[in-house]
């Protein structure tokens, strides 16, 4: 099974620079490529298994039955997945698709399209995870990993140290002020990240016929409830038996035939596991990026708490070093300043954030004493 995933370590890769944050992170790699491999196991036969095997007593050699019943449909009764296996009905969902009367009820059937679908569903869904971070990575444009200069380490020389040191704090003079858009480019992503996870629930949910928006709670509710008074909702959406009663060919007398076949479809056994584990995912991953969100709003807002995050983040650096960046400088140059300590060796971003405080408080006193009396 290791052959499967020995494409996906290109995926997994360690990456030094950090230009974003912990919960943005979980979006375009853990996600990425826990969808990616689950895209790949229910495409991998070995594994899985045939994806449907059906049952039939008719001369229709299996491969066409099995081949017409897999591209068209299957279904299942609603009505008979609340009667008693075993004594009413062979299984959740199965039974005579006729009533008395001879007429099938259209209405009680629930028609099952999506297995064909789902490894495809899986790999677009795991693009469009992986499409904030190549748009933040695009208008991040290296700036981070320019300004370390190899500076994570903290092992040179220290006349390269000091020279290296003197070229990060020229780039923050120059562009002091000026990285407000630069910050809400990456705000902006993480919001697309949000609306990604949400637009996924739905989506899965149209792909399921509206029975995924609560699928999670539907299962622990089940889990803990009295099993025989309720219908297991992963037998619901992902049965393992179906009927198929499409298959119309002619008879031997010229009269149209209609066949009635039972099928088993094993992949389900794997797509529900997936998808009770992606529906826990999307919901813990919502709710991190949801207050990731309303931290960033607070950051914006809050000069205050910007010195705190500072404080909180960086021990090394001293308070009055932090309240004077913070109070003269735009929130743009704080996320990058946050960024960047990130990436830095603690000791040498402590002496940038010193000397930087230092120049900025000699130019105000400067400006200052230097404005002529009203």
């Amino acid at each position: 099974m290791l052959d499967v995933f020995r494409g996906l370590k290109n995926l997994i890769k360690v990456n030094y620079v950090h230009i974003d944050s912990p919960v943005f992170r979980l979006h375009y790699s853990i996600t990425v490529i826990l969808l990616i491999s689950f895209s790949l196991i229910v495409t991998t036969r070995q594994y899985v298994g045939n994806p449907i095997d059906c049952i039939h007593t008719k001369d229709i050699p299996e491969d066409v039955l099995n081949t017409y019943c897999w591209i068209h449909s299957t279904y299942t009764l609603k009505s008979f997945f609340n009667k008693k296996v075993g004594v009413e009905v062979p299984y959740p969902g199965i039974g005579n698709s006729r009533s008395d009367k001879g007429k099938e009820d259209m209405n009680d059937k629930k028609i099952y399209k999506y297995y064909q679908w789902v490894c495809f569903c899986l790999f677009f869904q795991a693009m469009l995870f992986y499409a904030p971070r190549w748009l933040w990575k695009s208008w991040e444009g290296g700036k981070i990993r320019a300004l370390m200069m190899d500076l994570d380490v903290g092992v040179c020389t220290e006349i390269e140290k000091k020279t290296k040191k003197k070229l990060i704090l020229d780039y923050l003079w120059e562009n002091l002020r000026y990285h407000n858009w630069w910050a809400y480019r990456y705000y902006l992503c993480e919001g697309l990240a949000l609306i990604n996870v949400i637009g996924q629930m739905f989506l899965m949910n149209r792909f399921f016929d509206g029975e995924f928006m609560t699928f999670g709670l539907d299962v622990i509710a089940y889990m803990e409830s009295d099993q025989e008074d309720r219908i297991d909702p992963m037998i619901y959406i992902f049965p393992r038996m179906v009927k198929c009663t499409l298959f119309n060919k002619f008879g031997s007398s010229g009269e149209v035939e209609r066949h009635d076949a039972l099928c088993i479809l094993p992949l389900n056994v794997v797509n529900e596991k997936i998808y009770v584990f992606l529906w826990f995912w999307f919901v813990i991953l919502g709710i991190l990026t949801f207050i990731t969100l309303v931290y960033r709003f607070i950051i914006i807002f809050s000069p205050r708490m910007r010195v705190y995050m500072m404080r909180m983040r960086f021990r090394l650096v001293r308070r009055d070093n932090v309240d004077t960046i913070v109070r003269r400088s735009k929130m743009g140059d704080w996320y990058l300043l946050y960024i960047l300590g990130e990436n830095l060796d603690s000791v040498i971003f402590r002496d940038i954030m010193h000397e930087f405080a230092n120049k900025l408080n000699h130019t105000y006193q400067h400006h200052i004493h230097g404005a002529p009396d009203a």
